[in-house]
């Protein structure tokens, strides 16, 4: 007889419309707890401030950092999956329990470092493909949208480097998120190993491509839309974190494995 830890969950072929779905259910929990989710999505909007702040003078600190928020976008969710997971129990959802779900395994913790680590990486490689465009440092986001710096004939002839940063950085985002849309919530949830975790998330995306596809890029929508509006945030984050969760329970059935407290 195979034990749980020999295979991977069973991964269930979802209909195309799923991901409205699951943005209903998301929107749902949202109205429920909204405290508790309204709140993670004002601390990512003062992130993003941050971030802005910062880039108004190191232009490509800006570029790295809002694409490699988009890299360590699912962790910061974590809180939000855990009150959609009290809500879906029957129960009232608290800090305590969002405290909780922030005392990470040694699986998700190891998870958490790589995101850390690529979204590091990310913001560094971001940054000289900004200065290597250039030429020169930029005076922050205001020397970059200078008329000097758009008409310069070195922008024009390295702007090749822009479209290869984007076309990297489409493929790495592609990556993560195939390894993670899943991955996440069910650490969270079950106690499975790291590597059990990655690769049911790879398998729930390779058997839904199309309606994985199309999440993909409802989130990426979404994540734009509060980007630059950045009090958006302060309602996409929780919406989306509450549906990944949703999406996660209809994906995956880890009902095998010994669920986390």
């Amino acid at each position: 007889m195979t034990r749980p830890t020999d295979a991977l969950p069973p991964v269930r072929v979802v209909a195309l419309s799923r991901p409205l779905h699951w943005l209903a259910a998301g929107q749902r929990d949202v109205v429920r707890a909204w405290g508790l989710s309204l709140v993670h999505g004002l601390v990512v909007m003062l992130g993003s401030v941050a971030i802005t702040l910062l880039g108004w003078r190191h232009f490509g600190v800006l570029v790295g950092g809002y694409s490699g928020f988009l890299l360590v976008g699912p962790l910061l969710a974590t809180g939000l999956y855990q009150i959609s997971r009290r809500l879906a129990q029957g129960s009232r959802p608290s800090w305590a329990d969002v405290a909780r779900a922030w005392r990470l395994s040694g699986a998700l913790l190891r998870f958490a470092l790589l995101l850390a680590l690529i979204g590091t990486l990310w913001v560094g490689f971001s940054a000289l493909v900004v200065l290597a465009m250039a030429g020169e440092p930029w005076a922050g986001l205001q020397g970059f949208f200078s008329p000097r710096v758009l008409r310069s004939a070195d922008v024009m002839q390295r702007g090749h480097l822009f479209v290869l940063w984007l076309l990297a950085g489409g493929l790495l985002a592609a990556w993560v998120f195939a390894i993670s849309v899943v991955a996440i919530p069910m650490l969270l949830e079950r106690r499975v190993p790291l590597s059990v975790a990655v690769l049911t998330s790879v398998r729930a995306v390779g058997h839904n491509p199309l309606t994985m596809c199309l999440w993909a890029a409802v989130i990426f929508a979404c994540t734009a839309l509060g980007l630059l509006t950045l009090v958006g945030l302060v309602w996409c984050v929780p919406l989306l974190g509450h549906a990944s969760w949703h999406a996660y329970t209809e994906l995956v059935d880890a009902s095998a494995w010994p669920e986390r407290s």
